[in-house]
């Protein structure tokens, strides 16, 4: 069944769920947080089919999230590795680990921890924040509907 393209949609996230919405692609992303970075490493470490990983691979290259590099270790296959924007998903991935172990934990406990590399301390829930570090209730923030940039221009409002 072909899902529904959401490239042409205004909301954010529907447009982020476009590039990284099939969950390989999530775990893919992981993966390579991790530092994974062969064809071979994300088949054995996802147990995935190399068609279905070929084309997710394929996907995340052509959307900027990963890139194509030589391998460091001089051999003839390329290697991936995330992207700026890329790396820019690891508060998503965190997020979405954080979540799953308070609502959807294995019943052996996670199967890794997100660590501050200095401290060794594990890191803090993903969560909003105010100008002094402080967490943001849920109920305290608010959607704003923003106008495409065109409609601004046509109604003569200024920047």
């Amino acid at each position: 069944m072909k899902q529904t393209s959401f490239a042409d949609m205004r909301c954010s996230v529907a447009r982020t769920l476009n590039q990284v919405g099939p969950w390989w692609s999530l775990l893919i992303i992981r993966d390579a947080m991790m530092g994974v970075r062969r064809f071979k490493d994300f088949e054995r470490s996802l147990g995935i089919a190399k068609n279905t990983l070929a084309t997710r691979l394929t996907e995340l290259v052509d959307s900027g999230i990963l890139t194509r590099v030589a391998a460091k270790s001089g051999s003839k296959y390329l290697d991936y590795e995330l992207t700026e924007k890329g790396r820019d998903l690891a508060p998503v991935i965190i997020a979405l680990a954080q979540w799953g172990d308070r609502w959807s934990a294995h019943e052996d406990g996670p199967s890794f921890a997100f660590l501050d590399r200095n401290s060794g301390e594990e890191i803090e829930r993903i969560w909003p924040r105010d100008e002094g570090g402080e967490t943001i209730r849920l109920a305290d923030i608010t959607l704003r509907k923003c106008a495409p940039e065109n409609t601004k221009a046509q109604a003569g409002e200024t920047a």
